[in-house]
């Protein structure tokens, strides 16, 4: 008896002391990051400097400022990131910066979409007009790698490593085989031939018209890509697509051969070219600067700008959901309060309104396009289209001055579609649960969701779709200035890209972030002006009290799910989606 008491103490005062200490860990994190917010320290860029731009980081909508964002875990597992309008404006600074005298560009695999890609890579290519060179390396280059390296004056390739050429594909995942294994039916109320968000759960393959679509819009983005590199590789586009055809670049030296690359070389030969370009001895170490630092040292100079003359850029980045949402996320409530206030500040003269999002709520969608259109009538409102804009995406925009996309910006997906899921197989069938009560009318438990659909609940919901599609093709006629036959004749919930969709009308005209920001400008008729972004980003200590537990969650279901986690990803979305939505078909996935 004493031993074992002896043995519940020792585990008791384990126990007191191990909580004891994380205590003090987390008291430790909280004042760490305490101190760093708010804390702006500048990096001093010595004169013969390399501006190191690494693109493998994630490229986001707006540099989030996350002091967790290098913790395991709760951060995102060390992995930096960066809003890539930040990277435009170190660009365009390095550009007259006399301190930096060329770009090492290293890239292997970019964790960024077409569009953005594309932004940076027009903004390599403006750098270049300074005479500055840009050098760019790696031992491997995906085929977005490859994109963004072509812009370079000299792009190197590692002798012993690998150039993915191999041409654009596009697969989606069925799991209608899975869902009938579970005993669980997918009941789907849609509307739009090409609305084939729910395909994935009623069948096994693609539709006519989804295969339709899909080919549509992958070879318009491959017509870009092909585009670009031809140009700045000075490659026939045809001589690129039968490379690419032919899978001929198998080893480093194929890649050579067909001046993909202008060499062949090891890392420490990169570091004396870059030392050669720099006006470094060969003998010292190069002098570097990272595009983050950078970065923050524009931003921290545009701090000074004290114009009361302001265009406010409100960013509209991911799913639309109702209420509050977070910085990865379009709540309407936040958006909706973010253009309000932009509406009633004087001294903002016009709104560009970024969107980056596959849609979401159908609801929610309107709340924030009814703040768009009331804003039209006082100052002007331009939409900017970043990777995609679909569905709800493109609701909320609709009713902007002007539509701006790039050439493989992915936008239309005019269409909705409600899935109520019906688990009675499964949980009669494989968990032995049922389900009985009582109802005091006949539709008291509509949307339920262990039996299925009666036929009077069915067309109730269709005649809510139905409703929510006319509403929808109402408010791109309006915006658009189109009849609503046409407007439906092009919708249907079909996928279009950015050229595609200029030429039929959903879009004004191709161009840039700053494209649209400039026309902005000019239709308010003002010439000095500064940016203000809403809305607000959340705090990080929020974020994390907030949002930690699901970091935590995803962690470990990446540990043990791997490459399949993706497809976890997109089952559990799947089940969440309640309510009418307007949401691009499916998730996109380009390799």
């Amino acid at each position: 008896m004493k031993e074992f008491f002896k043995y519940v103490f020792a585990t008791v005062v384990g126990v007191v002391l191990s909580i004891g200490l994380l205590l003090v860990l987390f008291v430790v994190l909280i004042v760490g990051i305490v101190s760093s917010i708010g804390e702006d320290k500048s990096v001093v860029v010595d004169s013969n400097t390399v501006l190191y731009l690494n693109l493998d980081q994630s490229v986001t909508e707006r540099t989030f400022n996350d002091p967790l964002s290098d913790l395991p875990i709760v951060g995102d597992e060390g992995q930096k990131s960066i809003g890539f309008t930040d990277i435009i404006k170190a660009l365009k600074e390095a550009k007259t910066d006399d301190n930096i005298k060329c770009i090492y560009l290293n890239v292997t695999s970019p964790n960024a979409g077409f569009a953005n890609m594309k932004e940076i890579r027009e903004a390599l290519l403006d750098f270049k007009t300074s005479k500055k060179k840009i050098i760019a390396y790696s031992e491997v280059y995906t085929q977005g790698a490859y994109y963004l390296a072509s812009a370079a004056d000299k792009v190197y390739l590692n002798p012993e490593g690998a150039l993915e050429f191999k041409g654009l594909s596009s697969q989606l995942v069925f799991f209608k085989g899975a869902l009938d294994k579970l005993g669980i039916e997918a009941q789907i109320i849609r509307v739009g031939t090409y609305k084939s968000a729910v395909e994935p759960f009623i069948t096994d393959k693609m539709s006519d018209k989804n295969r339709e679509q899909v080919t549509a819009y992958l070879n318009g983005l491959y017509a870009t890509f092909l585009g670009d590199i031809s140009k700045s590789r000075n490659i026939n586009k045809d001589s690129l697509f039968k490379i690419a055809d032919q899978y001929k670049i198998q080893q480093p030296k194929d890649a050579e051969k067909y001046k993909m690359v202008d060499g062949l070389k090891y890392k420490d030969e990169i570091l004396d070219e870059l030392k050669s370009l720099s006006g470094t001895d060969k003998k010292s170490n190069l002098s570097t600067v990272s595009i983050n630092d950078y970065a923050k040292n524009v931003v921290m100079s545009g701090k000074g700008n004290t114009n009361k003359t302001k265009i406010a850029i409100i960013y509209a980045n991911g799913d639309i959901m109702g209420g509050e949402g977070n910085n990865d996320q379009i709540g309407s409530e936040r958006i909706s309060r973010a253009i309000r206030k932009a509406r009633t500040d004087t001294n903002i003269k016009a709104i560009v309104l970024r969107v980056n999002s596959p849609g979401g709520s159908a609801l929610a969608s309107d709340v924030i396009w009814r703040e768009v259109v009331l804003t039209k009538k006082v100052k002007p409102v331009i939409a900017s289209f970043g990777n995609v804009a679909a569905s709800g995406g493109y609701y909320i925009a609709c009713g902007a001055d002007s539509i701006f996309v790039q050439p493989n910006t992915i936008t239309g997906s005019i269409g909705v579609f409600g899935m109520i899921p019906n688990f009675q197989k499964l949980m009669n069938k494989e968990l032995g649960i049922t389900f009985d009560g009582v109802k005091t009318g006949q539709y008291a438990d509509i949307m339920s969701v262990n039996r299925p659909m009666t036929p009077g609940e069915r067309l109730i919901v269709q005649n809510g779709v139905n409703r929510t599609y006319d509403a929808f093709i109402s408010r791109v006629a309006d915006g658009r200035k189109k009849s609503k036959t046409y407007i439906d004749s092009i919708a249907g919930g079909r996928v279009w890209v950015g050229t595609d969709a200029v030429r039929i009308g959903l879009a004004d005209r191709t161009g840039s972030f700053q494209d649209a920001i400039t026309a902005a400008a000019k239709k308010a008729k003002i010439q000095e002006y500064r940016i203000v972004e809403y809305p607000e980003m959340l705090d990080p200590i929020r974020s994390l009290l907030e949002n930690s537990t699901d970091k935590i969650k995803t962690h470990y279901a990446k540990q043990e799910l791997g490459a399949n986690y993706l497809i976890y990803q997109q089952i559990k979305a799947a089940i969440s989606k309640s309510g009418i939505q307007a949401r691009m078909p499916f998730d996109i996935t380009v390799q």
